[in-house]
């Protein structure tokens, strides 16, 4: 008999959301019905949201496990966990690295040691066409509103640092960087979906880590968690878990960590899988 799958998990760009990096009706109604058939369905992001309100999904309960694992939010957007950099490594990035535009993110908001325009800079040409996409949505929408700018190192220090966001298109400087991240391997990790951009946790943050923890605490065990990625930041969560699946536009490392390839994320894949999962035990 099979395992019967209570937790669905996902990325969202280049897995969930569509190819437009986006929700849209076919995503949600489906999503919907899996919801409403009594499982759980957690979004699984580098992004920092406590809702599933915030990444499109309207009024649908998903928990969330945003900031690569850093955090994890229940379906009602209370916060259930975070994991905190260790201060004193957080203090030796900022001063090391005083020209770049350093985004701090902890429980109560995201503090950027840059101007709006610096951040923005980031992901404008050359970075590709996902760049410029989000680069054209964050002018669109405005700085978040839990986002706050031009922070000084004690600003910054003030606050529990969960991730730390950073772009870096200079050669040297991204080597610099990536070396200070590899001095500092028991207290720092490096997850990121783009060569260009550092995105940091705390040493054992990881999708799957974090996962595991929300299953715990949902009252499942691994294997009746079922899991979705495309790229870098969700290998641990694919190698992890037995139900683990990719989507064909993935990554090869994806795949080959995944062990199962379904349709592309412009065809809504993931959550045609996932409701028919449902479908397969019976609760539909």
């Amino acid at each position: 008999m099979s395992t019967l799958i209570k937790l669905f998990a996902s990325d969202l760009d280049g897995t969930l959301y569509n190819g437009l990096h986006q929700t849209d009706g076919g995503i949600v109604r489906r999503l919907r019905r899996v919801v409403g058939a009594g499982r759980h369905v957690a979004l699984a992001t580098g992004r920092w949201s406590s809702t599933g309100a915030e990444l499109g999904f309207g009024d649908l309960p998903l928990e969330v496990v945003c900031g690569n694992g850093a955090f994890v939010y229940g379906a009602s957007g209370e916060l259930l966990r975070s994991v905190e950099i260790d201060p004193a490594t957080v203090e030796e990035l900022l001063r090391a690295f005083p020209t770049c535009c350093l985004v701090c993110v902890s429980a109560d908001g995201t503090f950027v040691r840059g101007s709006r325009a610096d951040q923005l800079a980031g992901y404008l040409p050359p970075h590709g066409l996902l760049g410029r996409f989000v680069a054209w949505q964050a002018r669109r929408r405005g700085p978040g509103a839990d986002m706050v700018f031009d922070q000084t190192e004690a600003d910054v220090l003030a606050h529990p640092i969960c991730k730390v966001n950073c772009r870096v298109p200079d050669a040297g400087l991204k080597a610099e960087l990536a070396a200070f991240v590899g001095e500092r391997a028991d207290t720092l990790v490096n997850a990121s979906f783009d060569g260009d951009l550092f995105e940091l946790t705390e040493a054992s943050v990881n999708k799957g880590e974090a996962l595991a923890w929300l299953a715990g605490h949902l009252g499942m065990t691994e294997d009746e968690v079922a899991v979705y990625g495309d790229g870098g930041n969700d290998l641990a969560m694919l190698e992890r878990f037995d139900h683990a699946y990719a989507t064909s536009n993935a990554s090869e490392a994806a795949k080959r960590a995944a062990g199962n390839v379904i349709g592309s994320c412009t065809l809504h894949a993931v959550p045609r899988h996932m409701l028919t999962t449902v479908r397969r035990d019976g609760a539909l």
